[in-house]
């Protein structure tokens, strides 16, 4: 099985029907696939990759003290002193920070403040242009889901993006790069390392490597589109492997709603839309903070009775 690959450029020509459908079965059967040609200048992704690489030049010896490390090491340590040890379960072989609007990002190296304002800007407007396609297979009105993530214009969608690396790991057998989960929000497009590969998706039940693609975006689904779209389009679980070598670059940008929105079924599949609750986005995250790792269905559970009242 492959992620399914879609030239988003022919979204525009005679090929259209065709690339709607292609959209369509990458969220339905998948909810994970790529696009190449999307519009997105080359030269800015190698920028990107560059001011990100070298940002983590910068933090790499605090990746070497922190706490996944020294986890390993002391497993390892007693490994060698005949101990039985248990492969780590609670914690992730990998460096993160996140950049959002109101955020401090960092300062150093220089460029990197204007290539990633640059580069956001570019892929916010991939992402709204990847929704108007979601609405139009899922027969809504133009601007649909953005305008639910908006709180009917009341509100500013959230978008963030978070920075992540994944340096070799000597003991992939007894940590994970990123544990399995899916994602809480709505649209998530990741630039992924070409080189080093790592994430897989759950399809079928079987782990799918999602190929490094130079110059691809990398497109899935979250629950909020799972929500929205009755069923009809499944958030998907994935997860990052640990490498015994290259260090793994990935950039991961989250096309949320805002806290204050309200989200509830806009699509019924047959009667799956009825699965789904009413709720106000921040409520959501509230729970899926303390249960991200664990199935998405008892998190729809908790929201179903609301907490606060909708401001959307």
């Amino acid at each position: 099985m492959v992620v399914p690959v879609i030239d988003f450029s022919k979204l525009d020509g005679a090929e259209r029907a065709e690339t709607m459908a292609q959209i369509a079965n990458g969220c339905e059967e998948w909810g994970f696939f790529q696009l190449v040609n999307h519009g997105i200048p080359l030269e800015l992704l190698e920028r990107v990759k560059k001011v990100c690489s070298e940002c983590y030049r910068l933090r790499e010896s605090g990746f070497k003290s922190s706490e996944p490390v020294r986890t390993l090491d002391a497993l390892v340590e007693a490994e060698r002193r005949g101990e039985a040890v248990a492969a780590v379960d609670d914690m992730d072989w990998e460096d993160i920070f996140y950049i959002h609007d109101g955020s401090q990002w960092p300062s150093n190296p220089p460029e990197f403040k204007e290539t990633m304002r640059e580069y956001r800007a570019e892929l916010r407007k991939l992402a709204e242009r990847v929704m108007e396609a979601m609405d139009e297979n899922l027969g809504l009105d133009k601007g649909a889901i953005k305008s639910a993530f908006s709180g009917e214009g009341r509100h500013k969608p959230f978008f963030g993006t978070k920075v992540s690396h994944y340096p070799p790991c000597p003991r992939p057998d007894l940590i994970t790069g990123l544990r399995a989960h899916t994602d809480a929000g709505g649209v998530i497009l990741l630039f992924q390392d070409d080189q080093v590969g790592g994430l897989e998706v759950l399809k079928d039940g079987q782990w799918t490597d999602v190929q490094p693609l130079a110059g691809a975006i990398v497109v899935n689904t979250g629950d909020q589109i799972e929500v929205l779209s009755g069923g009809r389009y499944r958030s998907a679980w994935h997860r990052v492997l640990p490498m015994r070598d290259g260090n793994r670059r990935s950039i991961a940008s989250f096309y949320n709603p805002a806290n204050e929105a309200t989200i509830s079924p806009a699509v019924a599949a047959g009667s799956g839309g009825e699965a789904y609750p009413k709720y106000v986005f921040g409520d959501y995250m509230d729970v899926y903070a303390k249960q991200k790792f664990q199935a998405k269905e008892p998190r729809f559970e908790a929201v179903k009775a609301p907490k606060s009242s909708p401001a959307a």
